[in-house]
C-alpha cells in the first residue's frame, strides 16, 4: 500500500511538490510492480482546511469553486508527468465524508477523545473563531515571524495558535482575542507510551530516514498532549450529526486528510469491481476484484504471509501528522495497520530561495509542460539526480541545462547512438542473441 501526500487543492502543483513526495513515490510504485509485487498506489486532492476558505476570499469566491478548479489543474499535472497512480480521488467525495466520520464515530466510541473547553482565538472584527491557517505569529521556538497556528514552516515545530507570539488574524489584520469554545481533543499523552514503542521498533526495523527519526524524536521527548480534532468552520467534513454538541463542528483537516488514503482504496476498488474509471486508471490490470477487497490493505491481518506494507511518501513539513497522529488515530481504532516507512523528503529550493507560491516563486508543473512539451522526462531525470532524500536541494535552469546537455545528450544519448550505429553495421540492424 503506498501513499502520495494529498496536495492542497488551492493552488497548482511545483516542482517541489514532485520532489519532495511524488517521484519518488512513482518510482518506487513502478519498481514494485516491476517485480510482480501486489501494489495499490493512491492519491488525491486535500479539499478541506483552513487555506482553501482563504484562497477563497482572496479569489473573492467559494471554497467549492476552488477546489474543482485546482482539482482539475493538479490531476491534470500528474497525468502529464506520468505519475502512475491506480486512482485520484478527492476528499469532497461521499465516499470520504462517510469514511471520515466512521472513523470519528470509532474513536469516539472507544474513549479515544476528551471534551476540553479551551480559549480559542476569535476576530472581533470578523465575528468568527480563527481555524490555525487564519493566524500567524512568531515562532516560539525559531523566531520565524511568519508561523502558523498549527506550524512553523521554518523550523518544522507543530504549533497551537496560543504558542504564538505576537498573533495576528488574517483575515482582517487585527490581534484575535481568547473566546471559550469546546473541541473534541485525541488523547495522545495516553498513546504516548505505545507509539514511542512502535516507533523505535518500526524505524530501526525497516531503516527509517534520520531526520524523520529525529523530528519524531523530538516531539515524543517533548511530551505528547491531547491535539484537537474538531474546527469552529463552514467549510468540512461535519462531526457526526447524532454525537451532542455537535452543531457548528467539523472535523479538523489532520484527521479527516490522511483518512483519504483509505477512502480512495475504497472508491478505487468499488470502481474496479464495477468497471468503471471515475477516478480510477486502467493503465493496470486489477483481475476480478470485490468492492470489499480495499480492508485487504488497510485491515489488520494476522496471517504473517498475507500482511500488507504500508509506506506512507511525504515532505517534511508533514513528518509528525504521518509518523505520531495518523498512526496514534489508526492505532486508537483497534482495525488498521500502522505505516511500516514513512521516508520524507526535505524541500526543493529554487535558484537558491525557498519556493513560495504567495510570492510566485515557482516552477509550476502545468507551466513546464507547456513551456517544454513532451520533455517530462528531462525534468523527472533532474529531480532524481537532485532529490532532496536527505536534505535541502537546489533547482537551478542552469543545472537543468547541463544535466540535459551533458548526461542526457552527450553520455546517454551518445551511448544509444553508438549502439544503434554498431547494430545496423555489424547484425543488419538486429539485435544478437546472447552467447
Amino acid at each position: 500500500m503506498i501513499t502520495a501526500a494529498l496536495p492542497y487543492a488551492n493552488g497548482p502543483l511545483h516542482i517541489g511538490h514532485l520532489a519532495g513526495a511524488y517521484i519518488a513515490a512513482d518510482i518506487y510504485a513502478r519498481y514494485l510492480r516491476l517485480q510482480g509485487k501486489d501494489v495499490v498506489f493512491v492519491c488525491g486532492s486535500d479539499e478541506h482546511g483552513a487555506a482553501i476558505t482563504i484562497k477563497a476570499k482572496k479569489e473573492n469566491t467559494t471554497p467549492k469553486e476552488i477546489v474543482d478548479k485546482y482539482h482539475a489543474i493538479i490531476r491534470k499535472s500528474f497525468e502529464d508527468f506520468g505519475i502512475a497512480f491506480d486512482i485520484y480521488h478527492r476528499t469532497s467525495e461521499q465516499v470520504h465524508y462517510e469514511t471520515s466520520q466512521e472513523f470519528f464515530r470509532i474513536l469516539n466510541e472507544k474513549g479515544a477523545f476528551e471534551i476540553i473547553e479551551s480559549e480559542q482565538y476569535y476576530d472581533q472584527t470578523a465575528q468568527q473563531f480563527l481555524a490555525d491557517r487564519y493566524i500567524t505569529g512568531t515562532c516560539p521556538k525559531c523566531a520565524n515571524e511568519n508561523a502558523y497556528g498549527d506550524q512553523c514552516e521554518k523550523c518544522g515545530s507543530s504549533l497551537n495558535p496560543t504558542d504564538l507570539i505576537h498573533p495576528k488574524s488574517t483575515i482582517s489584520g487585527d490581534t484575535p482575542v481568547l473566546k471559550k469554545t469546546k473541541h473534541w481533543f485525541l488523547k495522545l499523552d495516553e498513546q504516548q507510551e505505545g507509539i514511542k514503542k512502535w516507533l523505535e521498533e518500526t524505524s530501526e526495523k525497516n531503516n527509517w530516514k534520520a531526520h524523520v527519526i529525529g523530528q519524531c524524536k523530538s516531539w515524543i521527548n517533548d511530551g505528547l498532549r491531547p491535539r484537537a480534532m474538531t474546527r469552529d468552520l463552514d467549510w468540512g467534513i461535519p462531526v457526526p450529526p447524532e454525537i451532542e454538541g455537535s452543531e457548528g463542528k467539523v472535523l479538523y483537516v489532520w484527521l479527516d486528510a490522511p483518512i483519504g488514503y483509505i477512502s480512495a482504496t475504497k472508491q478505487l476498488f468499488k470502481e474496479k469491481a464495477n468497471n468503471k474509471t471515475e477516478f480510477s486508471y486502467n493503465h493496470r490490470d486489477f483481475g476480478n476484484v470485490k468492492e470489499e477487497d480495499w480492508q485487504k490493505y488497510w485491515k489488520i491481518n494476522n496471517d504473517d504471509d498475507d500482511k500488507t506494507e504500508l509506506i506512507h511518501f511525504i515532505g517534511k513539513d508533514n513528518i509528525v501528522f504521518h509518523c505520531i497522529t495518523f498512526p496514534a488515530i489508526l492505532k486508537a481504532t483497534e482495525q488498521y495497520i500502522l505505516p511500516d516507512n514513512v521516508p520524507a523528503n526535505e524541500f526543493m529550493n529554487l535558484e537558491g530561495d525557498k519556493i513560495s507560491t504567495s510570492r510566485n516563486w515557482a516552477v509550476w508543473v502545468h507551466g513546464y509542460i507547456k513551456d517544454f512539451p513532451e520533455q517530462q522526462d528531462i525534468l523527472r531525470y533532474v529531480l532524481c539526480a537532485n532529490a532532496p532524500e536527505t536534505k535541502d536541494n537546489d533547482f537551478t535552469w542552469k543545472d537543468f541545462q547541463a544535466k540535459n546537455n551533458n548526461e542526457l545528450v552527450a553520455i546517454l544519448g551518445n551511448f544509444i547512438n553508438r549502439t544503434l550505429v554498431l547494430t545496423h553495421k555489424y547484425y543488419g540492424g538486429k539485435v544478437p542473441a546472447l552467447h
